[in-house]
Formats: C-alpha cells, sequence, structure tokens
C-alpha cells in the first residue's frame, strides 16, 4: 500500500511534471482540482469530473462539518462512498470560509469562534477539530488549519496571525499523528503565510519544514492583491519550500495564473471558476473567456471551443447553449460546467507534456499571447 509518494519525471526551468501516488490513485502534477464544496462538483456526476481528466477533486471541511456533518458522512461510510468518487480527496482545513463566510468570529490561541452562515448556531474550530472533521470525512491529502489575513492587513496583523498558523501547524501535525488507521492512509500539508512579506513567508516555511509535512501549500494569496503582486510573491515564496514535495498554490485560479504558477514550480491548484463561470454562462477558452449569455451567439452554430473535444462542444452549438443559459435551464449550467473541466484538465496535460519536451517558455508565451481575461 502507497500511503504517500511523490516522484519528479521531468524539469523544465522550474517547473515539474510528475506523479503523487496514493492509496486511491495516482495524481498527474501540475494537477488542477475540481472543487466539490459541498460533496459534489456541482452540476456535475463524479464520473463525468473523471472523465473530464481529474484525477483528485477538493472537498470543504467547514461547509460538511455544518450540514450534512462530519460524524454523519463517517457514519455513512465516508465522504468517498457518500459521493461516489472512488479516488483521492484534499479537504482544506475550513479556515478561510470562516474567516469569509461566518459573523461574528473571535480568533483565539484555541481556534475560531464563529457563527454558521446557515442557521447561526455557534462552532469553534480549532487546528484539533478540523483534523478530526477531515479525518472523519476519510480526507486523502488533509491540510492543517491556519490563520488567513487580507495582504492589505497591518504588518503586525500579518505577523501575529503566520505566527499563529506555525503554533497551529504543529497542533494539526500532533492531531493528525494521533489518529491511527487514517494517518497510515492519509498525508498531511502544511500552509505557509505571511502575507506578501519576503522575510515572514521564509519565517512560516522554515518553521513548516522543521515541522514536517508531506507537502507544502502557499496560502494567503489570490484574496485580492491582483496577478502582478501575487506572482512576485511566488518569484520567492515557492523556492523556500521542499524541492522534492508537492507546493500547493491554494484557490488559483484563472487559466493564465495557473501557466505562470507552473512556470514558477507549483504543483498543484484548485479553484471554484471553472464550475462557478459554468453556472454564470461564462466559458473557459484558449482565446478567453466568452459570455454565452450575450446576444451574438443566438445564432451560432459553432460549438463553445472549435477543436474542444469535450462532449458538451462534440454535441451541441453555442446557439443552444446560449437558449439554455437565458433559460435559465439546469442542462446549460451542466454543459458549461463539462466544457470548463475540460478546458483545465486539457490545460494541464498540455503544461505536463510542455515540461516533458523541455518546451515550457513557448508554450507558456503562445499560451498568454493569445489568452485574454475578457471577452
Amino acid at each position: 500500500m502507497t500511503r504517500f509518494a511523490f516522484s519528479i519525471s521531468a524539469t523544465d526551468g522550474l517547473a515539474r511534471t510528475g506523479v503523487i501516488a496514493m492509496e486511491r490513485g495516482e495524481i498527474r502534477t501540475p494537477a488542477f482540482m475540481p472543487v466539490g464544496t459541498a460533496a459534489t462538483v456541482k452540476a456535475m456526476r463524479p464520473e463525468e469530473v473523471r472523465a473530464a481528466g481529474a484525477d483528485i477533486i477538493l472537498g470543504n471541511t467547514y461547509h460538511l462539518m455544518l450540514r450534512p456533518g462530519a460524524e454523519r458522512v463517517a457514519k455513512l461510510g465516508g465522504l468517498h462512498e457518500f459521493m461516489g468518487w472512488d479516488r483521492p480527496i484534499l479537504t482544506d482545513s475550513g479556515g478561510y470560509q470562516v474567516m469569509s463566510l461566518s459573523e461574528l468570529t473571535k480568533v483565539t490561541e484555541e481556534g475560531v469562534s464563529f457563527a454558521s452562515h446557515l442557521d447561526g448556531s455557534r462552532h469553534m474550530l480549532s487546528p484539533e477539530r478540523s483534523i478530526e472533521v477531515q479525518r472523519l470525512l476519510g480526507s486523502d491529502i488533509v491540510m492543517q488549519f491556519d490563520q488567513l489575513v487580507a495582504t492589505t492587513s497591518t504588518p503586525e496583523a500579518q505577523r501575529e496571525a503566520m505566527d499563529r498558523s506555525i503554533r497551529w501547524a504543529k497542533r494539526s501535525r500532533d492531531e493528525f499523528d494521533r489518529g491511527g488507521d487514517h494517518a497510515d492512509r492519509a498525508a498531511l500539508f502544511g500552509i505557509q503565510q505571511g502575507a506578501l512579506d519576503q522575510e515572514l513567508r521564509k519565517q512560516s516555511a522554515d518553521a513548516l519544514i522543521d515541522i514536517g509535512f508531506d507537502g507544502y501549500a502557499v496560502g494567503g494569496l489570490a484574496v485580492g492583491e491582483g496577478q502582478e503582486a501575487m506572482l512576485g510573491c511566488l518569484d520567492f515564496a515557492v523556492g523556500m519550500l521542499p524541492a522534492d514535495q508537492p507546493r500547493y498554490l491554494m484557490g488559483v485560479g484563472k487559466p493564465d495564473d495557473i501557466v505562470e504558477a507552473v512556470v514558477r514550480g507549483i504543483d498543484m491548484f484548485d479553484c471554484v471558476l471553472p464550475t462557478r463561470s459554468g453556472r454564470t454562462g461564462q466559458a473557459f477558452t484558449a482565446h478567453g473567456p466568452l459570455n454565452l449569455r450575450n446576444a451574438r451567439f443566438a445564432e451560432d452554430q459553432d460549438p463553445i471551443e472549435p477543436g474542444c473535444p469535450c462532449p458538451a462542444c462534440t454535441t451541441f452549438s453555442r446557439a443552444y447553449v446560449h437558449h439554455l443559459v437565458k433559460s435559465g435551464e439546469i442542462l446549460g449550467a451542466m454543459l458549461m460546467t463539462q466544457h470548463n473541466l475540460w478546458f483545465y484538465q486539457r490545460l494541464m496535460q498540455g503544461l505536463r507534456e510542455a515540461i516533458v519536451v523541455q518546451r515550457l517558455a513557448a508554450f507558456a508565451s503562445a499560451f498568454l499571447a493569445r489568452y485574454r481575461r475578457t471577452a
């Protein structure tokens, strides 16, 4: 049984391609993880997510602990059986959602006390409880509990959150190691914090390496700081993390962000964009996003993206999808999401292949020259 092993098969500059091997299957890197917040990748059946090329999906600790409840999911056989996905699942720690969705939040050394966004009920999420919830869900890759603050926060607030996240990382590690059989099958990732400050990032990385994790995430980015600032941070933050273990950029992102981050040595990504955009009429293409709600597509007989092999593009026209989206038909969200997931996974496959043949710079340059963020 392989608990967790990361092997790099090729490099090109700082970029790498390889495989994470786990009990439930292999994850090809660089990897994009579709987000299955509430035990579903919205508008998609599990087999459709897999057919798009996804090796791993993401579940959310905060949402699942509130509804239907981690203990209930465990009682029903764990998250994989509950949602019908038999491959690896990474669960985030819930820290981001606590800070962004919850009202009346209070941060103490113990953890975060918050009011549920569902019914106002009070809860405490601590490092120990976060790891316990992820254990009950049966997560394959568990994330440490951390404290996120905005990159616009004061330097004092950024340092305080980074220091607390280190202390919480150690508590997360200790709780994970008490997990018995789950700890023997799962992996634990640490999360580097420090906003855009190079020295804070270095202190965070050094402390996490000292604690010891299976992989390391760059946290606290893609929260409104803008692409230039994010990439500037990645220019120094990524190299602070071990080269022989996976590096995960949390919550990213837009296709051009992913390309730029792979060039800088990132191996794993997640983002709600392909699914959320699919539900709101936005399709991703190699030339940038298209708003299929636009009247100009009402009689367009081309597929969403000419040349795309996804079932939505090989079967239906832009005119039909436009009609579905404008009519609020569920099938519109399904087809748009399906296309977007295929687009993201095809992008990851292209990046992996470019690294193998030492052509990443040319691939990235051509993609970025072609891709427009708005259309």
